[in-house]
């Protein structure tokens, strides 16, 4: 982590910006070197550039060193969406470690812990709703949830 120091003047109103005029993403980031991925699947190194040249050109993914970035489109071509949804669970404070514990083993994105009604906020994929409250239902200590899916990223 930078420390917020490490920036000013110029390259910290740069990064303002540049953050003030992007639009969010949803991209999924692996961090693997290519040879590894190669021997993975059992393929060259070669054979494995050329089928990942064939990805860049679609813009499926970017790559770099050290990582390969899954973008929208390649989100959207395996027919995932990219908005998410968000699950607000409730959670009695005599089981919130334990349920925690359980909700971290869900195939989530992100879990906030907010202060309020509710005790989470999960950000899922929206093909995994259905999976996910499933599970939910099964967790000692979960009293509510409700759900809301993303139509549409605004900003």
């Amino acid at each position: 982590m930078i420390e917020e120091s490490a920036l000013t003047g110029r390259p910290l109103q740069l990064l303002r910006r540049l953050y003030a005029a992007s639009n969010p993403v949803t991209i999924y980031t692996l961090k693997i070197k290519q040879n590894e991925l190669a021997s993975q699947l059992g393929i060259s190194r070669q054979a494995l550039n050329v089928h990942l040249r064939k990805l860049r050109d679609q813009r499926c993914v970017r790559t770099g060193r050290g990582f390969i970035d899954v973008t929208e489109e390649g989100l959207n071509l395996l027919g995932f969406s990219v908005n998410p949804a968000f699950v607000f669970v409730k959670i009695s404070p005599l089981k919130r470690a334990e349920a925690y514990e359980e909700i971290f083993k869900f195939p989530i994105l992100r879990v906030y812990r907010v202060a309020g009604e509710m005790d989470a906020i999960l950000v899922i994929e929206r093909e995994k709703v259905d999976d996910t409250l499933k599970k939910l239902a099964n967790v000692d200590g979960v009293l509510e949830t409700r759900t809301y899916i993303a139509i549409q990223t605004l900003k």
